[in-house]
């Protein structure tokens, strides 16, 4: 016997063996169990969703020789034919290949006349928006008001191309996409009915690879279990959809938080040597920089199927939810860009590169010499005045605090230096944040209590800041001490809010002054300029 490709083989037979489509299932089942049929339906919805599945198990309903119901039988004469393509009273049409009104109107002649075998003739009309208007035209009478025993089952993937004159004498249902978890869900169920062997990472790739379609989704299946030899493993599917260099993101992203513009280009270079699809690789970027802002903000919505947890975690307590959130906006147009560029690895390269050019000040970045270490990095004094004539946002990080004129002095906490303390500590990313959001409650010598905004509340969740702050600190003091949060309005002024209004004070100095300043006085009086004050943007002060 020859062998049957798993889209066809397991394609759905009745309404309880659909996947994702509960809300048309229901629907469609109350109808039938309560003799409430429409006399025509359009099933809309990507390509691979179960449009025209739907639309044979509805022909099947109405015409299994037990009786209509939401339950056909499955195996009387009818059911049985329905299944295998060859009911005579189910007569499908490919309006793609269809579209002239003289093949419509001969379409329509035999709807008169009463069913061949069954109980109802239903007409199931696949890719309807491809018929020409003069065929819309032709089928709008008969779509209205047809013979009891005929049913209209229409189906597309492009509703607005349909005129509302058909669209009005329809009853509209919606196939949804099918989320990744549940094609993957019905790929575990169909391998294991089959006896092969799967790896749960190679099957949530080629859930994701489906892009919503289960028909897709089967088709790939069938392709890896091929490619793999009977087996559908991790490494195997990876190879086949080429996207190995996809595993070197999180180092790619790693490279972008040392500010490492050199390695960064390096580590392209090799993912190059891979052949990818670098427009699939800014996909999975985006992708992965969405993980990463929903670990930050909801750490307990992550799924089993984005693989191994901890390079996501450890992105998300690198980088500020500001900074993925800034390049999840920038992977996102590097997108749309990309076919503009002159090929794609250029392309590519430049949305990295993007990435390193454009980092918004979220908190205080250590100074130093090196890359490679995990620390930012700030411009050399002779790199600062080679860029002393760019815009601010295109400098590499800078300082958020001013370093105090005179240290505090190592191993002693002083409550009332805690802006000065966090500022040579040396933290950076989230467990910054931390520091420069929270205030000195109570420092016994031993145990040091910092209070927090309660809108802050997510610095603290899903990451090691607290554990990293508490770490930092013990190293400065040179001696072991606990670090705990309460969480409650703050009424003093933390490291954060003093950055804050001595950066507002130093823009309203520099505001004062170009309001006074004689050439900005001559061209408003001259050409009737207006000095445009919400423009001002002033670099960070750098150590």
């Amino acid at each position: 016997m020859s062998y049957q490709v798993l889209a066809r083989k397991w394609r759905p037979r009745n309404f309880s063996e659909m996947v994702g489509q509960e809300h048309v299932v229901r629907a469609l089942s109350n109808a039938l169990d309560n003799d409430r049929l429409h006399h025509a339906y359009l099933f809309t919805g990507t390509r691979g969703v179960g449009k025209t599945t739907l639309a044979r198990i509805l022909a099947k309903s109405l015409n299994c020789e037990k009786g209509v119901s939401s339950t056909p039988c499955g195996e009387c004469s009818a059911c049985r034919e329905v299944d295998e393509g060859r009911f005579a009273d189910l007569i499908e049409v490919d309006a793609a290949s269809r579209t002239k009104v003289d093949q419509t109107r001969e379409l329509l002649e035999n709807v008169p006349f009463a069913p061949i075998r069954g109980r109802y003739k239903v007409y199931l009309i696949d890719e309807v928006h491809m018929f020409s208007d003069s065929s819309f035209n032709a089928l709008l009478k008969t779509l209205e008001e047809p013979p009891p025993h005929v049913k209209f089952l229409l189906a597309t993937t492009d509703p607005q191309k349909v005129p509302v004159t058909v669209l009005s004498r329809c009853l509209q249902l919606n196939l949804k996409r099918l989320p990744a978890s549940r094609i993957q869900g019905q790929f575990e169920h169909i391998l294991e009915a089959e006896g092969i062997s799967w790896e749960a990472p190679a099957l949530a790739l080629l859930a994701r690879a489906a892009d919503g379609s289960m028909r897709d989704g089967l088709s790939l299946l069938d392709q890896a279990i091929g490619f793999g030899g009977g087996s559908v493993r991790e490494a195997d599917v990876k190879a086949m959809l080429g996207v190995l260099a996809q595993d070197r993101l999180p180092e790619l992203m790693q490279r972008v938080a040392e500010n490492d513009a050199p390695g960064l280009l390096s580590l392209i270079a090799a993912m190059a040597e891979e052949s990818p699809d670098f427009s699939a690789l800014l996909r999975e970027l985006v992708t992965l920089l969405h993980r990463v802002a929903l670990l930050q903000m909801a750490p307990e919505v992550a799924e089993e199927s984005w693989g191994d947890p901890a390079p996501l975690q450890a992105l998300a307590e690198t980088f500020h939810p500001e900074e993925v959130q800034l390049f999840y906006e920038i992977a996102l147009r590097g997108q749309r860009d990309l076919p503009l560029a002159p090929d794609p690895r250029s392309g590519f390269e430049m949305v990295m590169l993007r990435l390193l050019a454009f980092r918004p000040d979220t908190g205080p970045a250590p100074e130093t010499s090196s890359a490679g270490n995990g620390s930012r990095l700030r411009p050399s004094s002779s790199q600062a005045s080679s860029r002393s004539r760019e815009p601010a946002e295109t400098a590499a990080p800078r300082a958020m605090y001013e370093p105090p004129a005179e240290a505090p002095a190592k191993g002693v906490l002083e409550p009332g230096r805690w802006h000065e303390i966090v500022s040579v500590l040396g933290l950076s990313g989230i467990s910054a944040q931390l520091a420069a959001h929270s205030i000195v409650k109570r420092w016994d010598g031993r145990k040091l209590v910092l209070g927090l905004d309660a809108e802050n509340r997510a610095l603290l969740v899903g990451s090691r800041a607290l554990e990293k702050l508490q770490q930092a600190l013990a190293a400065w003091l040179e001696q072991p001490l606990t670090v705990e949060i309460e969480l409650q309005e703050v009424a003093g002024e933390t490291p954060a809010r003093r950055a804050a209004r001595e950066a507002q004070a130093r823009r309203e100095s520099v505001l004062q002054e170009l309001r006074q300043d004689p050439v900005v006085r001559m061209l408003q009086e001259t050409f009737d300029a207006e000095l445009q004050e919400e423009s001002l943007e002033l670099p960070r002060k750098q150590s």
